[in-house]
């Protein structure tokens, strides 16, 4: 039997609904795709030969070396941090449980420029800490440890604020069913916990692996510019853009553009696969 159809009154007009679709297109092809067609029209309007030549020089691979190298510390940092999270903040009752909610979204909230610098009040050379670290003869600000604290405070939310609604909505039955079978904690979080959230967990992962590579504010302040030494890909093209070399600027910034294309693919793959309901044994 054939669904009814909506009454003519409950319809929106044709005309409203191609308008609105054209907004949406002419939004997208202006703010999204119009940017990107540049950065990769500029990258290698040289050809590709310049191209290469400019992902290849040595402090394009040492900025990229860098990012990699921050990223491969704060992301699983963060994992574990968000896995724990989350199950402290859905499995107990606690007292200071709203603060610790609150104390994760706090680098949503505060600009990354300022999370860099409480870094460096805290560890500069003037700052609280600094002649600790001076006399000690441990360099956090302007070098690479600056840049992971840096970078794993503003990416730590992601991956707990996607578990926490996803562990609340799943609720704790079948971890309370196999700790009463007799699992120890690690096996029932291998065998029960972390098959359910695999895959909000990795969306959370992804998530943060973007924002980690990406990070320009926080990593801009407490790295100082060290070509060669404390440059992330965002600071390398901050600086070939200044100093006009457009080409070798954009054939970098290509390179985040990519990741940042593979992440949304990554990104709507793991989404469809969250919102696919799980399927049911047919009936004998």
């Amino acid at each position: 039997m054939n669904a009814r159809k909506p009454s003519a009154a409950l319809r929106d007009p044709a005309w409203l609904r191609w308008s609105l679709l054209a907004l949406a297109l002419g939004f997208v092809a202006l703010f999204l795709v119009l940017p990107l067609v540049a950065v990769f029209g500029y990258a290698f309007e040289k050809g590709v030969a310049v191209y290469l030549a400019s992902l290849t020089d040595p402090d394009a691979r040492a900025a990229i070396r860098l990012t990699l190298l921050v990223t491969a510390i704060a992301v699983p940092a963060n994992t574990v941090f968000g896995i724990a999270a989350a199950w402290l903040v859905t499995r107990f009752q606690f007292r200071g449980r709203g603060l610790l909610l609150s104390l994760i979204d706090l680098p949503f909230a505060v600009s990354p420029v300022i999370a860099g610098l409480i870094f460096v009040l805290l560890f500069g050379a003037q700052g609280w800490l600094g002649p600790w670290l001076a006399a000690h003869d441990v360099k956090i600000i302007f070098a690479v440890p600056g840049i992971v604290l840096a970078t794993t405070f503003v990416t730590f939310p992601f991956v707990a604020r996607e578990l926490i609604p996803l562990m609340q909505a799943q609720g704790s039955e079948q971890e309370q069913a196999a700790l009463t079978l007799g699992a120890g904690g690690w096996a029932m979080f291998w065998r029960v916990l972390l098959p359910k959230i695999g895959w909000g967990l990795a969306y959370g992962v992804i998530l943060c692996n973007a924002r980690a590579i990406g990070e320009f504010g926080a990593v801009s302040v407490v790295s100082g510019h060290i070509r060669g030494l404390t440059n992330t890909m965002p600071l390398h093209v901050e600086i070939l853009y200044n100093e006009y070399h457009r080409t070798a600027a954009f054939a970098v910034a290509s390179l985040l553009a990519l990741i940042a294309l593979a992440t949304l693919a990554l990104k709507q793959l793991i989404g469809w696969r969250l919102r696919k309901p799980p399927q049911r044994d047919a009936a004998a």
